[in-house]
């Protein structure tokens, strides 16, 4: 399983980056954040989006013990979004011994 969940992140940690790249070479967010911020389902997305920030963030609030590596994953979790998450929780697969379980992936 922790192979499989490796090979998954690996995955959608690349896809997003291109996504996220091929995206920006498209279009500049700055200049079309006046027309997005108008779309009543940006608004939503963006509450949604920032909703599952909090969440992961509890996670990596709770496992992660230096204040430092704290703040600095929340601000790579708003700024980045998934691409911060993925890169998360594949630091904490890779971290993880032979022999170890899921439950040492969610537990200090």
């Amino acid at each position: 399983m922790i192979t499989f969940l490796k090979i998954l992140f690996c995955v959608l940690f690349v896809f997003m980056c291109s996504v996220v790249i091929s995206t920006s070479l498209e279009s500049n967010l700055f200049e079309e954040w006046s027309y997005l911020a108008g779309i009543p389902w940006m608004k939503a997305t963006l509450w949604d989006f920032y909703a599952n920030v909090l969440v992961i963030y509890l996670w990596v609030f709770y496992r992660e013990k230096s204040v430092f590596i704290k703040i600095l994953w929340l601000i790579l979790l708003v700024c980045l979004g998934s691409i911060a998450t993925c890169a998360y929780v594949l630091i904490q697969l890779f971290k993880l011994k032979n022999g170890d379980s899921l439950k040492e992936l969610f537990t200090r």
